[in-house]
């Protein structure tokens, strides 16, 4: 069989409220990922600024973009057809009346393949969402690009089986999580990090497929709500296994190579999508 090696790469940071600032940590952690081989690099959620969603404040609507106008998408479009790589990226997209937490998929000549829209919002201390963003339209994607079939789902899709069998199904070689998570106001001695692993590196297991989650880290001040992320970000490899990790305090990238190749054959040999029942997980 030949074989079909591809390196991931994801980025690990804090993150502040400048902008410009933030767009060039991570344009430097990219770049260093690419120069070591990285063909495929994740950034974390909304890593532009703040994560904003900790509060309800209608003055952060005014950082809402189309797509074609952002400065994150377009800068980092630019950079991906500069490195040959594929970025996807994370942005507080704005369709009109209408604000969605979306990835713009960046393939490695710098075009952007299309948008997918995070699904599952969440709401509650610390995580406000539903007051920015509507439920994703896009449905579960998977984008054909330069380097490999992805998927790709947005932090709270991360808990949900069905988003990556969703994924799986339609094709994806390798699942990408960009992630914003950490303390919770209500109880900060609270850390679910090792939860959150697990439940991707069960999405792992079930569907005979890589994942790899980046996440933000540090203590971010949002007009007086304090919220530490708790970093951990992590690449598993398509038996579950963690093949690559950071701590909670890390700055950095995370790089794995697989052979997409020898996953598939692993995959045909389990026998998970043909002895699926689909006709039986329906409650009519």
């Amino acid at each position: 069989m030949t074989k079909r090696p591809l390196t991931v790469a994801a980025v690990q940071a804090a993150f502040g409220t400048s902008l410009q600032a933030n767009i060039e940590k991570t344009e430097r952690l990219i770049r260093e990922a690419a120069s070591n081989g990285a063909q495929i690099i994740l950034p974390p959620e909304l890593f532009q600024g703040l994560y904003f969603c900790s509060r309800q404040d209608p003055k952060w609507f005014d950082d809402a973009y189309q797509v074609d106008d952002h400065p994150c998408v377009v800068a980092f479009a630019a950079l991906a057809r500069e490195l040959g790589v594929v970025i996807p990226i994370s942005f507080f997209e704005k369709d009109g009346p209408r604000y969605f937490n979306s990835v713009a998929i960046a393939d490695a000549d710098g075009q952007i393949l299309g948008v997918y829209r995070k699904s599952h919002i969440p709401d509650g201390p610390g995580y406000m969402e539903k007051y920015y963003f509507r439920p994703g339209d896009t449905g579960f994607l998977a984008w054909q690009t330069a380097h490999g079939c992805i998927g790709v789902g947005i932090c709270w899709d991360q808990w949900f089986p069905e988003c990556a069998r969703a994924m799986a199904l339609k094709g994806a070689e390798v699942l990408f999580y960009p992630t914003a998570i950490g303390s919770e106001p209500y109880d900060e001695q609270l850390d679910t990090h090792k939860q959150w692993q697990r439940a991707m590196q069960g999405h792992a297991v079930s569907n005979a497929i890589p994942v790899v989650a980046a996440n933000r880290t540090g203590l971010e001040n949002n007009d007086g709500i304090q919220q530490r992320f708790y970093g951990y970000s992590f690449i598993c490899d398509h038996g579950g296994e963690l093949v690559e990790a950071l701590g909670k305090d890390d700055e950095g990238v995370l790089m794995h190579s697989f052979d997409l190749a020898e996953i598939e054959g692993y995959r045909a040999d389990w026998g998970f999508f043909r002895d699926r029942r689909p006709e039986l997980y329906r409650d009519d």
